[in-house]
């Protein structure tokens, strides 16, 4: 009897050790995981954490420093507009700073002339994104005659095309805010017409006019 007692407490022994052993197995995995991290996945975090998504369809108001902008129907005028608050991301983060920059162009479209912008360029970093965005369709007119007051252009950005006919309804007008780029053969329909008033689209950017919504997420990163 006592040789079997002495055969079951070895028994007893080895499988409580077993077991002991087995359980340790896990623990000094998880020890040996978390003391040498994979360097990929932390990369891969790390690199998620600095992406902002600025979603499709956010809207983005835009102003700038002129009051209005005066175009032809037929222009297309390159600008530069400012961000009027600050955008913030599908998480929360502010991915657009106030102040920020977008580039971009003056186009017709439907009647009327449309903002496409082409390039957004960050605040304080200077980094600069593509970015696929437009305004709604500005179809606001003025007709300018000789008996127009000049005045009504003070403080506008004016197209080169529009200037060059506006030119010939006032004689000279300042050209220091006409915007460069026109087309040569717009300006010359413009002259040849010999036309003593002008149809303009006048733009109003800090109304509203050219707020932008984007057509495709914008990715920072």
């Amino acid at each position: 009897m006592l040789t079997s007692h002495r055969w079951l407490s070895k028994t007893a022994l080895l499988m409580a050790l077993g077991i002991i052993s087995t359980a340790a197995i896990p623990m000094m995995t998880a020890n040996l995981a978390e003391a040498n991290p994979q360097p990929y996945l932390e990369e891969y975090i790390f690199s998620q954490s600095r992406r902002d998504i600025v979603p499709e369809g956010t809207f983005i108001p835009l102003s700038s420093e002129n009051d209005k902008i005066i175009v032809t129907p037929k222009e297309t005028a390159k600008v530069t507009l400012e961000v009027e608050r600050d955008i913030r991301s599908a998480s929360g983060n502010i991915a657009i700073r106030r102040g920020s920059q977008i580039k971009g162009k003056l186009q017709p479209a439907f009647g009327g002339t449309q903002f496409v912008a082409e390039e957004l360029i960050l605040r304080n970093t200077d980094e600069r994104f593509p970015i696929e965005a437009s305004s709604g369709v500005i179809t606001e007119t003025e007709i300018i005659s000789r008996k127009t007051d000049p005045d009504i252009l003070e403080g506008a950005l004016i197209g080169a095309a529009a200037g060059a006919i506006l030119a010939e309804v006032f004689g000279d007008i300042d050209f220091g805010e006409v915007l460069a780029g026109a087309g040569l053969g717009v300006i010359a329909e413009l002259l040849l017409r010999g036309s003593e008033e002008v149809e303009v689209i006048v733009v109003r950017p800090n109304n509203g006019d050219i707020d932008l919504k984007l057509e495709s997420d914008l990715i920072l990163d």
